[in-house]
């Protein structure tokens, strides 16, 4: 079998089963396991590199409000890779090509592959599609081994903060510029590794919000996890905001107990590593519970932002 993979989840997923030799072709964006990024990428950005977060839900939301795709798809590439199945979605028109882009894709194939297209909206949708890979693959065995061990793991989170004193409120923001919070499965993982989400909403998609509103939230814990950022980089941006002072009247600001997350890898991408992005938030809100050393590289603890009278968070990002 010959597969193209159009998501960064799938992509993890198929290399999971592995499908190291089957995979042909691949998204830009995917880059788990290492191994993901030397394959033949058949999608590409339309927007600039290293422009500004602002900046970027700026285009984002014209080509949306335009009814166009962010992502180009190669239709020359996909004809001469000559897949057996092509792995999409349709969640989320900013995290990978629309369905309308693939589509005048596939006109151009002489012979049209199968088409599998993730939907997921909360975590049971994404441990099912890691079982639909299984079986529209014919590794429904492996597949089902490796949502065992991800069971397993959730399972010892789910011990660990049985008798936990606290559970504190938490946001997470998933994006900063302007602020959004983040919907469908995180307020799950939320929930999963002790904390009590506000603001967010489960099966939903992610929403804006003011700075305002965050602050009458007054989380005890804070989570920035923008999409597609690692923690070195939520925190860098975290660090060169400009905030007003009741900002600092946050309990999680003004108890040092905001955290940067590797969403790229382990909360925006719904794949098995999403257990991991429980273990992290677990860790930071039970600070006694011991985790896998993984987790280090995953929670990142953050330092005081700047001080300044304008609000943060102007803008907009369609997701």
């Amino acid at each position: 079998m010959r597969i193209v993979s159009l998501l960064p989840s799938a992509t993890e997923t198929l290399f999971a089963l592995g499908f190291d030799e089957e995979i042909v072709g691949v998204s830009h964006e995917c880059d788990f396991p290492p191994r993901a990024k030397t394959k033949t990428a058949v999608v590409r950005s339309r927007l600039p590199k290293d422009v500004a977060p602002a900046e970027t839900d700026r285009l984002v939301r014209q080509h949306v409000e335009r009814g166009e795709s962010i992502y180009a798809v190669d239709g020359d590439l996909l004809e001469a890779l000559a897949p057996d199945l092509i792995i999409t979605q349709d969640l989320c028109h900013v995290c990978a090509a629309t369905p309308d882009e693939l589509a005048a894709a596939l006109a151009q194939i002489t012979n049209p592959p199968e088409v599998l297209s993730l939907d997921p909206l909360d975590l049971g949708d994404v441990w099912r599609d890691i079982l639909w890979i299984g079986e529209r693959t014919g590794r429904r065995e492996r597949a089902q081994a490796f949502l065992e061990h991800i069971g397993a793991r959730l399972a010892q989170i789910e011990g660990d903060i049985a008798n936990a004193k606290e559970h504190p409120r938490v946001v997470l923001l998933e994006w900063l510029e302007p602020f959004y919070v983040g919907g469908h499965w995180v307020p799950e993982m939320i929930s999963h590794a002790g904390g009590i989400n506000v603001l967010g909403k489960a099966k939903t998609p992610s929403h804006r919000v003011t700075l305002e509103e965050i602050v009458h939230a007054a989380p005890d814990v804070l989570f920035l996890g923008p999409c597609g950022y690692d923690a070195q980089q939520a925190r860098k941006e975290y660090l060169c905001m400009q905030f007003p002072e009741t900002w600092r009247k946050i309990p999680a600001v003004r108890d040092g107990r905001v955290f940067a997350l590797d969403a790229n890898g382990f909360v925006s991408r719904p794949a098995g590593r999403l257990v991991t992005g429980i273990e992290a938030m677990a860790k930071a809100m039970h600070p006694h519970l011991k985790v896998r050393k993984k987790v280090e590289t995953v929670l990142l603890p953050i330092g005081e932002p700047s001080r300044n009278t304008r609000s943060a968070g102007a803008g907009t990002l369609s997701s």
